[in-house]
């Protein structure tokens, strides 16, 4: 389990859902935008919520290890949904990296 801090909260959460959550966090600043995503949170009584994160460049998310005897909060869906929208915002790696102003070849020139 892990602790995620945000916005001087803290939310305990499953770390496949806390890993997705920082990729997903880490792609949309890369790209300069933001999004709203709900992630399935444990509260301090033991009950399952769900809880809506604004994630985007401005955000300080930082994710700790849990010592917990809770058991390992798990949600395929929500991980696969956020690791959907991390590779929609990630260029193809088998693309051809995109060339810099400088590294125009001269025969562009001619055209």
């Amino acid at each position: 389990m892990k602790i995620i801090v945000y916005a001087g909260d803290e939310l305990l959460t499953g770390d496949e859902i806390a890993e997705a959550l920082l990729e997903y966090g880490q792609a949309l600043a890369q790209n300069g935008t933001a999004s709203k995503v709900e992630i399935p949170t444990l509260e301090a009584d033991g009950s399952r919520s769900t809880t809506t994160v604004l994630v985007g460049p401005a955000s300080q998310i930082v994710a700790k290890s849990a010592d917990t005897n809770a058991e390992e909060l798990r949600d395929p869906s929500v991980v696969a949904d956020l690791k959907a929208r991390t590779r929609a915002l990630r260029p193809d790696p088998s693309a051809p990296p995109m060339l810099s102003g400088g590294d125009v070849p001269d025969w562009v020139e001619d055209l």
